[in-house]
């Protein structure tokens, strides 16, 4: 098979196509029907319906040029025999260049006709210039936002949500405007993206709850009915069903129990500049707003860390740990230091 490299959007089912039609006569080509063919090269057929030859635009008369028929540059052929024709080519053109358009012709004098498979403009287009890719990029966002809606994906505001070709989305599954997905996401059904979100090789189970403004980065692993929110960053870790980390978070190289709690402002303390250490987290356990858990860490079933905490040990199931230091109150400070200050000022 001969395929341009400046068409990103051709996909399995157009090459099945084609092979089938090569498979009729030994040599296919797709053709399109173009809106505005330009300078494509036009598809003259047959009465029959098989290929006649392909004229290039500074090769074609004025009703040539009229023809919508285009060529694809997409060929399937027996590898040996394509390549003995392809030997043949002259260069007799008005751009004096070997045209593999001219090989049906050489075909057709040994008795090979060459059959047509037909796609949408779209699906061939080609690509010679950033605006034109970006135009490319703006076509499969619009077919893959079509085919999640008609599985039952909910967006309110599709033109917004941006997918990769490996999403992979379940059925009622409700993703807010200007969420991002980057390669290698999996959300079950049920779950909820919200606004301004952005995933990467992450997965979401059903009933979660990802969002406004959250990052999954690869190796997240969200389950079933978790909360991840605002400005909670995931990466590498594991959520247990039903725990928490609603705001201001990071959440490194760590594994987290089911129904846990994380307090605003808790970070795993991860990376010493030179390895990464794994922080677990356990069923129940509550995680105090403000709390510093340095790696390598455990916190038992039902443990409670005190807000402000900087964790470096092991804490047990069931048990508070304070790590932080002791608060002093010094009666009428405050109006003295000002009073004093304000004199020396």
């Amino acid at each position: 098979m001969i395929a341009a490299g400046d068409a990103p959007l051709v996909t399995p089912e157009t090459i099945s196509d084609l092979l089938k039609a090569q498979a009729r006569t030994g040599l296919g080509l797709t053709a399109f029907n173009a809106a505005d063919p330009a300078s494509y090269g036009r598809v003259l057929m047959t009465p029959d319906g098989f290929l006649g030859r392909i004229v290039e635009f500074k090769d074609a008369s004025e009703s040539e040029r009229r023809i919508t028929l285009c060529n694809s540059g997409l060929y399937a052929a027996e590898a040996a025999k394509f390549f003995r024709w392809a030997a043949a080519l002259k260069n007799e053109n008005a751009q004096g260049e070997y045209y593999l358009t001219d090989v049906p012709v050489i075909a057709r004098a040994e008795g090979v006709k060459c059959a047509l498979a037909f796609a949408d403009e779209a699906v061939v287009m080609g690509v010679n210039s950033r605006a034109e890719l970006a135009g490319a990029e703006n076509l499969m966002q619009q077919a893959i936002r079509r085919r999640f809606l008609d599985a039952g994906v909910g967006m309110t505001a599709p033109e917004t949500v941006y997918f990769s070709h490996d999403t992979e989305i379940g059925n009622d599954t409700q993703i807010e405007p200007f969420v991002v997905f980057g390669p290698g996401v999996t959300v079950e059904g049920g779950a909820v993206i919200r606004a301004y979100s952005h995933l990467e090789g992450a997965k979401v189970a059903a009933g979660a709850i990802v969002g406004p403004y959250a990052r999954l980065r690869p190796g997240a692993d969200i389950g079933a009915g978790a909360h991840i929110g605002n400005f909670v960053e995931v990466k590498n870790a594991t959520i247990g069903a039903g725990a928490k980390a609603n705001h201001l978070t990071y959440l490194g190289d760590a594994v987290v129990g089911p129904k846990a709690n994380i307090g605003a402002g808790t970070i795993t303390c991860n990376y010493d500049g030179f390895g990464k250490y794994k922080t677990e987290i356990g069923a129940g356990a509550f995680i105090g707003s403000d709390t510093a858990l340095v790696a390598p860490v455990k916190i038992g079933d039902g443990a409670i860390t005190a807000a402000g905490s900087v964790i470096t040990t092991d804490v047990e199931a069931g048990a508070l740990a304070v790590a932080r230091g002791r608060q002093v109150q010094k009666s009428g400070w405050a109006a003295a230091f000002r009073t004093k200050q304000t004199e020396k000022k």
